[in-house]
């Protein structure tokens, strides 16, 4: 279930990135956003692995 939410957050973190390079904002904005949605698909990957 988590993993669902994750790559939601994901896709909407995604397209913040691309709405704030399209506005013209400072490069760290549109970076952080997409290095948090890279964080968030980690994330969701990482639970849908089998517990060892």
């Amino acid at each position: 279930m988590w993993s669902v939410l994750l790559f939601g957050l994901a896709g909407l973190l995604v397209g913040g990135a691309i709405s704030f390079r399209k506005q013209g904002l400072p490069n760290w904005t549109w970076i952080a956003f997409g290095a948090l949605a890279v964080a968030a698909l980690v994330a969701a990957y990482l639970l849908t692995l089998p517990a060892a």
